[in-house]
């Protein structure tokens, strides 16, 4: 599943609102008692976005670098919220960090699912030029993952902005093919291209609605499906 930043703010304008993280790990214990695997990609926009940096003057690659130290802020946010209610859970680096969390190492995470641990991965990729969108459809494929969950704002995938324009048409199902070729703005080429040439379908649904996360690790229908024609 991939979080954005933005929704740990809360009802904050900057930072992590820990009411919000609570949320999060309550909806996330309800995965954890059904037995369902769970891995969590956070970004880092609520606190710091490598864009905006360089469009103020800094180097574009220091900006990355310290948009991914912010994932790994919200990792360790996160991942207390779900030690304080009683779920087991492992924050993973994909930079080394060993005084922080543990180093990101795929087999190292594949024993913690089997173990019933949530698994949080911060730091995206690891390099710079890559969203942590990106990043979450690595892990995806890598871990083998049976859908990619990506958690809105919005209830799923339009073909206008519905902020915009009120007519704007919803998707039940769309192929990764048109979600590029239409340049709909769900996530980055990259990662759709991933997930494309994986075989890994991604769930976009709505985040505040309690319940949504069960619904979507459960399959039921919600959202838009983005997987094969």
């Amino acid at each position: 599943m991939k979080l954005s930043g933005e929704a740990l703010l809360g009802e904050r304008e900057y930072g992590i609102d820990p009411l919000v993280c609570d949320y999060l790990a309550a909806e996330i214990k309800k995965l954890v008692k059904s037995k369902i695997e769970t891995v969590i990609v956070l970004g880092g926009g609520n606190i710091f976005r490598g864009l905006a940096g360089e469009k103020q003057g800094m180097k574009r690659v220091t900006g990355e670098y310290l948009g991914m130290l912010a994932t790994i802020m919200n990792s360790l946010a996160l991942g207390s919220a779900l030690t304080k209610i009683g779920v087991e859970n492992r924050v993973q680096s994909a930079i080394d960090m060993p005084k922080v969390c543990e180093p990101y190492i795929r087999n190292r995470a594949v024993r913690h699912l089997e173990k019933g641990r949530v698994v949080i991965v911060g730091a995206g990729s690891g390099h710079p030029y890559f969203t942590t969108d990106t990043a979450a459809a690595i892990r995806a494929c890598e871990l083998e993952c049976e859908v990619l969950l990506k958690a809105t704002q919005a209830d799923g995938v339009y073909d206008q902005d519905p902020a915009k324009f009120p007519k704007a048409k919803k998707f039940k199902k769309i192929s990764y093919l048109k979600v590029i070729n239409d340049g709909l703005a769900v996530m980055d080429a990259t990662a759709i291209t991933l997930c494309r040439d994986n075989h890994v379908p991604i769930l976009v649904f709505k985040l505040a609605q309690a319940g949504n996360i069960f619904k979507a690790a459960r399959g039921e229908t919600i959202g838009t499906m983005i997987s094969d024609d």
